[in-house]
């Protein structure tokens, strides 16, 4: 028996109501991103985009470190992203065997239509609060996704890889 105000135990394996919630808000957010990623670019190729939108032209041994994952994984998301149009490679200096890696034209447009995407959800989600409730939900993703991020160990990798870079 539960105290009033107390939250019931949940058997074991069955989610609770915010573990639904969550999944159910992913599930809502992936399905309208699909809406403006026909190519069907990965999480992961995202990743590479913004990281290049952010920071500019990069060597893929500099998105390999700022991203956390091995050269073999991001050549394999540059294979397909030059395949797609989205971003292009070109000597960087003396070396030829050094790539530069930057968006191109179609990076950018596709960058653009992801974001007005992510806009026109935030606009609804805005018109859906009050201002009380939209700064509440804003500092509570804050803190659910500081707490998500702390699960790999090391948060500090992964706001580097989503902050611009300092000047």
């Amino acid at each position: 028996m539960t105290t009033p105000g107390a939250s019931a135990e949940m058997p074991p394996g069955e989610p609770d109501e915010l573990e639904n919630a969550l999944s159910h808000l992913q599930c809502v957010l992936v399905a309208r991103r699909a809406l403006a990623n026909p190519e069907g670019v990965t999480w992961q190729q995202y990743d590479v985009l913004e990281m290049l939108r952010i920071r500019g032209p990069l060597m893929p041994s500099a998105l390999s470190t700022a991203l956390g994952v091995s050269r073999q994984t991001i050549s394999k998301a540059l294979r397909v992203l030059k395949d797609l149009g989205l971003v292009g490679q070109a000597t960087a200096g003396a070396d030829r065997r050094e790539l530069t890696t930057f968006l191109t034209e179609e990076g950018r447009s596709f960058l653009a239509r992801v974001a007005h995407q992510r806009r026109e959800n935030a606009r609804t989600v805005t018109a859906a609060f009050t201002p009380a409730e939209r700064a509440l939900f804003t500092e509570l993703c804050g803190r659910a996704t500081a707490a998500i991020e702390a699960l790999s160990g090391d948060d500090t990798s992964l706001r580097a890889a989503a902050s611009p870079p300092s000047r």
